[in-house]
């Protein structure tokens, strides 16, 4: 189905979910304890307009689609690009997104995004009211792509577009005249990492749409076992083979042990078939399962693994899996100050520190999971113990809102790190559409050089990327807004996507939506 008209055609379906997901939400014992304002009084007054942080962080994904654009698309200012994606190779890749400030399509951290948006939904979809058909759409916009990228057998597509040369310009999506070169893995050239990270996010994507658009849902699932199957037979690093042009950009630092733990719980969270069960367990400790890395991220998903695993035993009493409750208390213990093992930076203003470049993917993913686990455990009766200190699901709730806060303008710069919320934010984010003249207003081709007199403008950007997360402040609290400093002025669609989750539950928990 074309994207353009997919928004149009899909709406009665997409309604249909917003309606089943609510109502199982409502019913699920798992939301009882914040069914109502009441429920949370001792939180007193909201810090932040939650609701309207979360329709921004989900708006923030139409100005990242490539491809035709539906007549629904609500961000004006951008218009259709890369509309002959994958054509090098005779393949159909119109669609999905771009990763951050640039115009290329990263496959890998395209479908960490995915998978987030979906977990997101799958954990607080139900609390999202009027936002969760525009949280899946965005999911969709993704999973078509990904569906396109994983269409032939033992192939997938994971990359469209030259980063060294894309780099090279400072140019509109509308203009990209760069090379689409598209990139490939298959079972010569391997590159699990990336095709275990897209089995997880057609698996995830699978429960989000299993109510409401079964035919779809299958599609994801059947397309999700058969590019795990391919992931974990023909094993290889895709930054070996494809080096020089996924390498510094989405290099695997992690391996792919990860993603295929990561990949094998998303399986069995979506099939409750009993061989993703045993291969978790038969796998699990050589795959990284106890591993002691405590950074959730595009590239390291064993944090993330960990927790969704802990679900199945507190929450569904999956007795084989009970070890994942001891590896994701690890990692809450590492976050919390004043426990034996905390080992978790932060700034002065208090915001969660892992590194310099795009700090806030970190925050995110962390905050996202500090409110995911406090949910299994409520709904299990149990706590994290540090040592000798008991950490509890209110606990860890505070610290998610913490971070979210900071993000939000509770900082010493008292800036809102995300673009469009609150009365101070940045305007000058590193991100060449948002930067340069929409073709609207500017119909005249804007060349690849001519376009980095905006980079260097110390003027705000003429077009606004609503709900962009920039990659925030430094480790002292200090950002200084300059559009050519990505480190901490780029925006990224996998900084955003488990954002959305976290502030569907605040918005929900202080009686906003």
């Amino acid at each position: 189905m074309a994207a353009s008209s997919a928004s149009s055609s899909l709406f009665s379906l997409l309604f249909l979910c917003l309606l089943l997901t609510t109502a199982t939400a409502m019913a699920f014992p798992g939301h009882k304890a914040h069914a109502t304002r009441s429920a949370h009084s001792n939180h007193g007054p909201a810090s932040h307009n939650y609701r309207d942080a979360l329709s921004k962080s989900i708006l923030f994904f139409e100005g990242q689609r490539s491809g035709k654009l539906p007549s629904s698309q609500r961000m004006k200012w951008r218009g259709d690009s890369g509309l002959s994606d994958g054509s090098a190779m005779n393949v159909d890749l119109v669609g999905g997104y771009y990763d951050a400030g640039d115009n290329v399509k990263f496959g890998f951290p395209m479908a960490f995004t995915t998978t987030m948006l979906s977990w997101s939904v799958i954990e607080f979809g139900g609390l999202m009211k009027a936002e969760l058909e525009n949280a899946k759409e965005a999911i969709r916009w993704g999973t078509d792509y990904l569906l396109k990228a994983t269409s032939h057998p033992d192939t997938i597509y994971v990359q469209v577009g030259d980063p060294n040369k894309d780099h090279a310009c400072w140019e509109r999506p509308e203009d990209m005249d760069t090379p689409r070169n598209v990139l490939k893995i298959d079972a010569e050239n391997p590159g699990t990492e990336v095709a275990a990270e897209t089995a997880a996010a057609l698996a995830a994507a699978s429960v989000v749409f299993r109510t409401c658009d079964p035919a779809y849902s299958k599609r994801l699932l059947d397309s999700a076992i058969r590019v795990f199957q391919f992931a974990d037979k023909h094993r290889g690093s895709y930054s070996n083979g494809l080096r020089n042009f996924v390498c510094p950009f989405y290099c695997s630092y992690s391996g792919y042990q990860d993603e295929l733990l990561w990949a094998a719980a998303w399986l069995h969270r979506a099939t409750k078939n009993p061989s993703f069960l045993s291969y978790i367990t038969v796998n699990g400790q050589t795959l990284g399962a106890d591993e002691s890395d405590n950074t959730f991220s595009w590239d390291n998903k064993h944090v993330g693994a960990r927790v969704l695993l802990s679900k199945a035993f507190l929450v569904q009493n999956v007795g084989p899996l009970h070890e994942y409750k001891g590896h994701a208390d690890n990692f809450m213990c590492s976050l919390i100050p004043g426990t034996p093992s905390s080992q978790t930076q932060y700034t002065p203003g208090g915001l969660l520190f892992k590194m310099s470049d795009s700090n806030m993917q970190y925050v995110t993913s962390t905050s996202f999971l500090l409110l995911t686990y406090a949910k299994y455990l409520t709904f299990s009766k149990q706590v994290v113990t540090c040592g000798g200190v008991t950490v509890t699901p209110q606990k860890l709730r505070a610290v998610a809102k913490r971070q979210v806060d900071y993000l939000l303008g509770e900082n010493p710069m008292g800036m809102s790190y995300m673009v469009g919320y609150g009365s101070k934010f940045p305007e000058r984010i590193h991100h060449r559409g948002s930067s340069l003249p929409s073709v609207s207003s500017h119909p005249a081709k804007i060349s690849c050089s001519s376009g980095f007199s905006a980079l260097y403008s110390g003027g705000p950007n003429p077009n606004m990327l609503v709900g962009a997360v920039i990659g925030g402040p430094d480790a002292q609290d200090r950002f200084n807004d300059q559009r050519n400093d990505y480190e901490h002025s780029e925006p990224a669609t996998y900084i955003n996507a488990p954002l959305v989750g976290a502030l569907a539950y605040l918005a929900h928990s202080y009686g906003q939506i």
